[in-house]
């Protein structure tokens, strides 16, 4: 984590994810360098937290307006380091901008000074909760989702009137040069929002030379790393880890909907989605009619290079690895391909591939694959789907798809993870008033909504005295009687059942 020496990264920064052409290069910073942009950094968190919520708020929607007009180059940007299609690029910034409109209009509402109740203890008291900033954050994106995903930190942070470093990921530098550049378009008084390129051991350097909070999406092996560093300086972290998102369907759901949502939510983006849908668990009654409704969804549904393809390629070089050790391990135990196979691999691209049955200890079940596997699996009933979910560590995302809203409210109570969707799959991503965020070994803390803009926060507590209470206890020398009524007031205030 900590081995940062110069150099330009070895996975070539600033390349097209469907050629590998070089685009940009981007030099590995120096030590002195990410020191260099902390520094600058404070000094610009120092001005963005005196301002006023409104002047923050004219500020980023000006910024908004910036992005919006470039959103063409931000979006090729997108299509060409990640390898999405256009449309999927474009959607993205949509979405990214309906994320920061919302930070920008409601951080002044979640931040503000409120008076709160002092308790009959405390009468005497004028009690009040504000949030303030942090200072400077670190926030460590991802290259699946470059734009939306950090924004998802970004926006809330810069919100909340904090400074952002943004250590993009090396796959992804480009769209977060482009942000940074943006934002000295929109607002040129001081870089708020700054970006270094760079890999793993950049953002290790950013916490080794101090920032006040770190945002972090990737792998949770990887998050492990950055949460034992960050606990050397007790800085606090946020981490969304991935998931092992899964789909329950009941009988009675509407299978050509569902079949319609698990092909976009399992392949959209070549399956390279934390919250994307990697298994699905359906009764068995439907199981066969679903199966024969994918079918149908994925009837001529490549992988290519071309930008108005269903999707592209996979962005790290091991990762048609991963998906055929996958697929190779559930066919050993038993899986019978329904879609694909080993002719679905032509590198960087994988065609769409579903497997049945697969033993829930196989890897294709257990771990996340992140790429364009499914697993359908079929159960005698949603209680046993609910079951075999909360197997799962990697509690990020569920969707359950029935007729019955009511009983599917009760089963989201008892899934172990934090965001539950009825009857839809991926929609919440453009809902800026949900949090997301992780669970269990999918990771803690929240992004998006109030609760996005307090994880950026600190709640600071003031208390101003207003007139004497005729019993003191704050005091070394009690008054002859004084014990007595404490008790007294203790048996007034507690006493009753």
């Amino acid at each position: 984590m900590t081995d940062t020496h110069t150099t330009q990264c070895p996975t070539g920064p600033g390349r097209a994810a469907r050629t590998g052409e070089q685009l940009t290069a981007y030099p590995q910073p120096t030590p002195a360098q990410v020191a260099d942009t902390v520094r600058t950094a404070r000094e610009a968190a120092d001005w963005w937290a005196g301002l006023t919520a409104a002047q923050r708020k004219r500020r980023l929607l000006a910024y908004k307006h910036e992005l919006v007009a470039a959103r063409d180059e931000l979006a090729t940007m997108i299509s060409t380091e990640a390898g999405k299609p256009m449309a999927d690029a474009m959607v993205e910034v949509m979405i990214s901008m309906v994320h920061l409109d919302w930070a920008a209009r409601h951080a002044g509402r979640v931040m503000r000074r409120r008076t709160v109740y002092p308790g009959l203890l405390g009468l005497n008291t004028h009690a009040t909760v504000e949030r303030e900033p942090y200072g400077v954050v670190a926030v460590l994106g991802p290259w699946n989702y470059p734009l939306f995903t950090p924004g998802g930190s970004i926006w809330y942070a810069l919100a909340a009137g904090n400074a952002v470093v943004f250590k993009a990921s090396e796959y992804t530098p480009g769209v977060a040069e482009l942000l940074a550049r943006l934002w000295l378009r929109a607002n040129p008084e001081h870089p708020v929002l700054q970006f270094l390129p760079g890999d793993g051991r950049v953002g290790a350097e950013l916490i080794k030379v101090g920032v006040d909070k770190v945002a972090f999406t990737g792998s949770t092996a990887t998050a492990k790393k950055v949460m034992a560093q960050a606990a050397e300086s007790l800085t606090p972290v946020v981490l969304e880890c991935g998931g092992k998102d899964a789909l329950l369907v009941a009988a009675d759901a509407d299978l050509a909907a569902v079949a319609k949502s698990v092909a976009f939510g399992a392949f959209s983006n070549a399956g390279q989605t934390c919250a994307g849908v990697k298994r699905v668990y359906v009764v068995d009654e439907a199981a066969d009619d679903f199966l024969g409704e994918l079918d149908r969804e994925l009837d001529g549904i490549r992988a290519d290079a071309d930008v108005a393809a269903p999707y592209g390629p996979m962005v790290l070089p091991q990762g048609p690895d991963v998906v055929a050790d996958h697929l190779a391990d559930a066919i050993s135990h038993g899986a019978q391909v329904r879609h694909g196979g080993e002719h679905a691999f032509h590198r960087p691209f994988v065609d769409p591939i579903v497997v049945v049955d697969a033993p829930e200890d196989s890897a294709a079940v257990s771990e996340e694959t992140f790429g364009p596997l499914l697993v359908v699996n079929r159960v005698p009933d949603l209680p046993e789907a609910v079951q075999r979910t909360n197997a799962n560590a990697l509690g990020l995302t569920a969707s359950i798809w029935t007729a019955d809203v009511a009983a599917a409210k009760q089963l989201a109570t008892r899934l172990r993870v934090s965001t539950v969707t009825i009857n839809t799959a991926l929609g919440f991503m453009g809902t800026p008033t949900l949090p997301f965020g992780g669970r269990g070994a999918s990771g803690f803390g929240r992004i998006h909504g109030d609760d996005g803009i307090r994880e950026f926060s600190v709640a600071t507590s003031r208390s101003r005295l207003l007139f004497d209470l005729p019993i003191d206890v704050m005091t070394l020398r009690h008054p002859e009687g004084n014990v007595d009524r404490v008790s007294a007031l203790v048996q007034l205030l507690h006493g009753r059942r």
